[in-house]
């Protein structure tokens, strides 16, 4: 599996899938045109790409040059990648007829193609080695999640790591662990007293 340190961002739930088994990456999903009302979503991709980057990889379709063309346009600051996928025509195998144009989206795109469409786009990868262990235990048991005050300290944690304050207990832990292993987390909440 190979380590890319931007943030991916794609279309839909199935890209993600297919994505997840080809790069170690923090993968985020528009869910097609919700991205235009997501307003969280568009913020942590904003924090993505001042922080690492993003690379924006959707459809070789109309609804994806849209969706790209919006992302592009919302995030003000920080560093865009786009890698393309080839136009290939077919049918997804979940799907019982092809898209309105006709072509394969990222979830239907071969391995190999897509290894080759971040390499045609300058994406350096390197091996991963790093294991993601942070999970909503860790979060509870830091006190982070499932307590009485546990909303105000992940956003008081949010705040010192510079994320964005609106981020949901899920979006919260994939990016923690592309920042830290749980055992870090544990001693960055212990040394900076607390959360408070």
């Amino acid at each position: 599996m190979l380590k890319i340190n931007q943030a991916i961002i794609v279309e839909g739930k199935y890209d993600k899938i297919k994505l997840s088994s080809v790069v170690d990456a923090v993968i985020i999903v528009t869910d097609g045109f919700r991205i235009f009302r997501d307003n969280e979503k568009l913020e942590l991709i904003r924090y993505y790409a001042r922080r690492t980057g993003i690379i924006i990889l959707t459809d070789s379709d109309s609804a994806g040059r849209k969706i790209r063309g919006y992302i592009k346009g919302a995030v003000n600051d920080g560093k865009i990648i786009n890698v393309y996928i080839p136009d290939i025509f077919g049918k997804e195998k979940r799907k019982e007829k092809p898209s309105a144009e006709g072509k394969l989206g990222v979830e239907g795109i071969d391995k190999d193609i897509l290894t080759e469409s971040f390499r045609k786009s300058g994406i350096h990868s390197e091996v991963s080695t790093r294991k993601k262990d942070i999970t909503k235990y860790t979060l509870y048991e830091l006190g982070l999640s499932g307590g009485k005050d546990s909303k105000q300290l992940r956003e008081n944690l949010q705040k010192k790591l510079g994320l964005p304050s609106l981020m949901s207990t899920g979006s919260l832990i994939e990016v923690l662990n592309t920042m830290m292993t749980s055992q870090e987390l544990s001693e960055y909440v212990k040394n900076s007293g607390g959360t408070e």
